[in-house]
């Protein structure tokens, strides 16, 4: 049993911290967030994320995951620390790192035995030397310490599983002794360990967020040229995704990627990138490109619609991705902004995102459920691939509408069934037009 200090307890920290108490470690999850803290000893969950509640809860019965407030008590006879504070995107799109040094300067002032601090927030390409840097000019008194970089690969809806079965385990370090120690901590994941310099494993987690997110884009702009050209993007996707060199992950033509990785971490690389005379054309390109597949929908629900002015829209899904709650960066919130500015009225429905949502886009009505969003309006638009939305009564949904209209930014209906049902139904790539004729290589219908 070892003794680990996790510091932060969002997405990351959380999982992070519960997911190595379960391991037989003796944890401590820190946060100065004392509503939080409170929350969380009462069995409260600040995040939604399946299963996590019943794995906090277990952890902290057998008294294997502690919660506090007070980096004393935290770290108190820790052996390895880890930090997991947000890195936010600043004003020029570089990653904030306000947070890592208050961490980095609290621990040195309260650290009293030898540690192993770890960075698993995801943060620029020298932010473990500048970590280091920080602890020791903060030190009352010299005390040995070694910084390791340990990214996340957790997605949002699947990190306990992604945790506890990941694809790799990715550790730099200067002291070579330190990253395996961290090492051992991870041997029961069975994965391969990938040891490195701090730098390199800074600069994987970007490089990976970055061809992941490239994907998508990829993805969007055949699309694009798939409905110019009438080809059904979802089975070029299948065809190329056969391909070993290729895969078919990340290749779901829509509205783009969202959440508090892609983003942030795209637009930081590039930053990163300028900051040192390149030119990231193709992360620029990505960036774009991932901004267009929002303006698109849009469009395409005014075109069907004739003119958006007193028009009421609803939106099927508001969070970035299922199974979670988060919506930074979820292109939903940018659909209903950009509809609301074209003159509509927008209705929404979402199972878990509604509470955080209502403070975000206060004037888009949330419904009790997507059938009552539904009734009277204009046209809907799928912007989360929620399984409830896969298994709807489409016959009601179509007789309760003004306009059986549906832009579907997620493909998650087949077009010619919902032709059959009388929908108006426009995907995403899929060479089709909402009268079910080919379009035609100008564009048009």
């Amino acid at each position: 049993m070892k003794r680990i200090c996790v510091i932060g307890v969002g997405y990351v920290g959380l999982v992070t911290g519960a997911c190595f108490a379960d391991l037989g470690n003796q944890v401590a999850a820190l946060d100065i967030d004392e509503e939080r803290i409170a929350g969380l000893k009462q069995g409260l969950m600040p995040i939604y994320e399946p299963g996590l509640e019943e794995l906090v809860a277990r952890n902290a019965r057998s008294g294997r995951l502690l919660f506090t407030t007070s980096y004393p008590e935290a770290l108190r006879q820790a052996e390895y620390v880890f930090i997991a504070v947000g890195t936010p995107e600043g004003v020029d799109g570089e990653a904030d790192l306000k947070h890592v040094r208050a961490v980095a300067e609290a621990v040195a002032r309260q650290m009293t035995g030898p540690l192993v601090v770890v960075n698993k927030s995801t943060v620029p390409v020298g932010t473990g030397d500048w970590v280091a840097d920080i602890i020791r000019a903060h030190q009352p008194k010299p005390i040995p310490f070694s910084v390791v970089s340990c990214p996340e690969f957790l997605r949002e809806g699947s990190a306990i599983s992604d945790f506890m079965n990941p694809a790799r385990t990715v550790l730099g370090s200067l002291d070579r002794e330190a990253a395996e120690k961290v090492a051992q901590l991870h041997l029961p994941l069975r994965a391969p360990i990938v040891l490195t310099d701090l730098r390199t494993a800074e600069m994987i987690k970007y490089a990976s967020n970055a061809f992941l997110a490239t994907k998508i884009s990829f993805i969007n702009e055949i699309a694009n040229i798939c409905e110019a050209l009438g080809a059904d993007v979802k089975e070029v996707a299948s065809g190329m995704g056969y391909d070993p060199r290729i895969g078919r992950y990340f290749l779901d033509a829509g509205l783009g990627y969202g959440g508090s990785c892609f983003p942030k971490d795209v637009k930081a690389l590039a930053y990163m990138a300028a900051e040192k005379g390149r030119h990231p054309q193709l992360l620029q390109a990505v960036m774009d490109i991932n901004a267009d597949s929002r303006r698109q929908i849009v469009r395409k629900v005014g075109d069907l619609l004739g003119d958006l002015q007193g028009k009421v829209v609803g939106l099927l899904g508001l969070t970035f991705k299922p199974n979670t709650d988060d919506l930074r960066e979820a292109p939903a919130l940018e659909v209903a902004q950009r509809l609301i500015s074209d003159g509509a009225t927008v209705r929404a429905y979402d199972p878990v995102g509604m509470p955080r949502a209502r403070a975000l886009i206060p004037e888009v009505e949330m419904a009790s459920d997507p059938y009552a969003m539904a009734k009277g309006a204009d046209a809907l638009v799928v912007c989360t691939e929620w399984n409830e939305f896969k298994n709807l009564d489409l016959v009601r949904v179509r007789d309760s509408m003004r306009q059986p209209v549906i832009v579907d930014g997620r493909n998650i209906y087949d077009p010619e069934w919902m032709r059959v049902l009388g929908f108006r139904y426009l995907g995403t790539g899929r060479g089709l037009g909402a009268d079910g004729k080919a379009i035609a290589a100008d564009g048009q219908g």
